[in-house]
Formats: structure tokens, C-alpha cells, sequence
């Protein structure tokens, strides 16, 4: 195989698979070392691939949608159902990031779109492994969200605000 015919196999692999798909995995299959898939994933966003990579591997965005970005404004407690409200309502919650008046925007890619996958984002950060950013910014912190269509987004927004969470613009 050689690396177009593997490049075309790996995007075949991330838009099939119902799960990310992990770089080791993907090295397995293709008999390539680690470095060689983060290489070709490289080459593959560079030629318009919209790949994601995610704390548990690559998925593809073959989906037509909206996006928005949230200011948002809430305690550590209310982090849960803060991401859950914008999952049930239909929205991906793509990251969060913050703006740090010396480091400027710090961001952490998310991909969040269903109640188990909140409650992995939860479980690691109450396991004292890692706190949230926005603990660095008196819980000020935004989340660019995508959703199958305006309607959706204004949904999320309007269930934000009702709960408090959305964040004055200045």
C-alpha cells in the first residue's frame, strides 16, 4: 500500500467507524508506525479533511452545521449540567477556552455530543487530575458549539440564558 492508497484508507476508517479511532490503532492496521498516521493526518486536514483529534482518538466532521460561540459564566458544579442542557438540546460542544490577560486564548478541544461523554469530561475532572479553565479566568470561559441548524443554536442559547449561564458581552 502505498501512502495515498493508506491515506484513503485511514479517512475511510474515521468516516465509518460510530467511535473516534485511536492513532495506535490506526497504526496497527496500516502497519505504519504512530508518527507516520499523525503525519498523514496532517496531510489530510492540509487537503480539506475536517479531521478532529479528541482525548480518545480521530473523528471525521462530514457533517453540514451550524456553529456558535457561548460566553459562559458558572461554577464548578454546575459544569455538568451546563454540558449536558447543550448536548440534550441536539449541539456538539466542540471546545471550551479561555482568555488569559498575559497567555491570552488558552483552548482544549472538547467534542462533546452525548450524556456519556459529559460524564467522561466530569469524571476527569473530579478525579483532582486536572481542574477546569475556567478556574484560571472567575469562571469566564466560552464554548463554540455545533448544531444541525440555527433553530438548535438558538435553542441552546435561550436554555443558557433561562439557567444563567451566558455570560454578558461587553
Amino acid at each position: 500500500m502505498n501512502a495515498v492508497e493508506r491515506r484513503e484508507r485511514i479517512v475511510e476508517l474515521i468516516t465509518k467507524g460510530d467511535a473516534p479511532i485511536s492513532g495506535s490503532t490506526l497504526s496497527k492496521k496500516l502497519n505504519v508506525s504512530r508518527q507516520v498516521i499523525v503525519q498523514d493526518i496532517a496531510l489530510l486536514k492540509a487537503s480539506g479533511y475536517e479531521i478532529l483529534s479528541t482525548n480518545r482518538g480521530y473523528i471525521i466532521n462530514n457533517k453540514s452545521s451550524h456553529v456558535r460561540v457561548f460566553k459562559v459564566r458558572h461554577t464548578n458544579e454546575q459544569t455538568e449540567e451546563e454540558l449536558k442542557l447543550i448536548v440534550d438540546i441536539g449541539g456538539t460542544v466542540e471546545d471550551v477556552f479561555v482568555w488569559h490577560r498575559v497567555y491570552g486564548r488558552i483552548k482544549a478541544e472538547l467534542n462533546i455530543s452525548s450524556r456519556r461523554q459529559v460524564q467522561q469530561c466530569i469524571d476527569g475532572l473530579v478525579s483532582g487530575k486536572s481542574t477546569a479553565l475556567m478556574n484560571i479566568t472567575s469562571g469566564y470561559h466560552y464554548h463554540t458549539v455545533r448544531a444541525d441548524g440555527e433553530e438548535t443554536l438558538d435553542l441552546i442559547e435561550k436554555a443558557l440564558s433561562e439557567k444563567g449561564y451566558l455570560a454578558p458581552e461587553i
